[in-house]
């Protein structure tokens, strides 16, 4: 008994050391060589919407002194799409991987099986329709609470009665995570007050699509949920094709702010896109620094900004962030 005793006492010795040895390895091995590199997947990368994202990647990349690349990139991507470039990306030496997920029924577990070689980050949203189902970490803001947000903005215009009155959704996809629950939370927020969902469009608006929302029926609200969507509305509201609608939306670009400065759009919902660059890569960054960190979901804010409060001291810093 003394001696099995002893025994165990000598293994757990043994163990201990040995977990000291590696972590000292570990560590001469990141101190001798270059940087961590993070390499950053997003669809359409050189578009105005993703100015204040890359702007926070590059400011916690100069912070952590990580060696941050934002990967060029057109259009949406499929999940064989983001999957073959994460592959070029891990070749080229990325020690981790930060990516907005393709809305996509494979993403996820593509992502998974990426994640058991490189640590992932996703941006913007989760790569399930259903954020409890997905088992990597996520910075985003709430997009639910952004829907419910819109909603409640429309209703104090009209002192709470909309009843009757008709809403046009506009999203750019009905797939995602992030734009399921923001239109959630939208309908949420107009339960039981009367108004119409007359219709709903989910479409990237390629040069396509140029004419699909002037011969939508008439109505009263069009409700863009995204930055592509409200820079669709709002060109259309400027072009006067949508027959007198206004237009509530979410928006990340100084374009979307363009639309609410010339009044072609009466609100805009704005998520802080610097934080999610930030946050993500501070959060991959930790992962990289400590070997046994486990990645957390990190949750950013947003902002109601309306034409008369545009430019007010509080909103100054984040039209700065889509300036950049």
């Amino acid at each position: 008994m003394k001696n099995s005793k002893r025994l165990f006492i000598l293994i757990e010795a043994v163990l201990a050391a040995m977990v000291i040895v590696l972590a000292f390895v570990m560590l001469q091995e990141k101190n001798g060589r270059d940087l961590d590199k993070v390499s950053v997947i997003i669809p359409n990368s050189d578009d105005n919407q993703w100015s204040a994202f890359k702007y926070g990647l590059r400011m916690a990349a100069e912070d952590r002194k990580i060696e941050m690349f934002v990967v060029s990139t057109g259009g949406t991507l499929t999940a064989e799409e983001e999957k073959s470039l994460i592959e070029r990306e891990i070749e080229n030496g990325a020690d981790a991987i930060i990516v907005q997920p393709a809305p996509d029924a494979d993403t996820e577990n593509m992502l998974r099986d990426v994640e058991k070689k490189v640590p992932v980050m996703l941006a913007g949203c989760t790569a399930s329709k259903e954020k409890e189902d997905s088992a990597l970490p996520v910075t985003e803001p709430d997009h639910y609470a952004m829907g419910t947000a819109l909603a409640e903005e429309l209703l104090k215009d009209y002192s709470g009665n909309i009843e009757g009155k008709t809403v046009g959704i506009l999203s750019e996809t009905a797939d995602s995570e992030a734009a399921a629950n923001r239109e959630k939370g939208f309908l949420d927020g107009l339960k039981d007050t009367g108004a119409v969902i007359s219709w709903s469009v989910y479409d990237s608006f390629s040069e396509t699509d140029e004419n699909a929302l002037e011969f939508r029926s008439r109505v009263d609200f069009v409700i863009a949920l995204d930055d592509n969507s409200l820079r669709t509305a709002g060109k259309y509201s400027a072009a006067k094709n949508l027959h007198g609608a206004l237009v509530y939306g979410i928006g990340n670009s100084t374009e979307a702010v363009y639309y609410l400065d010339t009044g072609f759009a009466e609100c805009l919902v704005v998520p802080d896109e610097f934080n999610v660059g930030y946050q993500s890569l501070t959060e991959t960054a930790e992962s990289l620094d400590d070997y046994f960190h486990t990645m957390q979901n990190r949750t950013v804010s947003y902002t109601v900004i309306r034409r008369d409060t545009l430019f007010s001291k509080e909103n100054q810093e984040v039209l700065f962030t889509m300036s950049q």
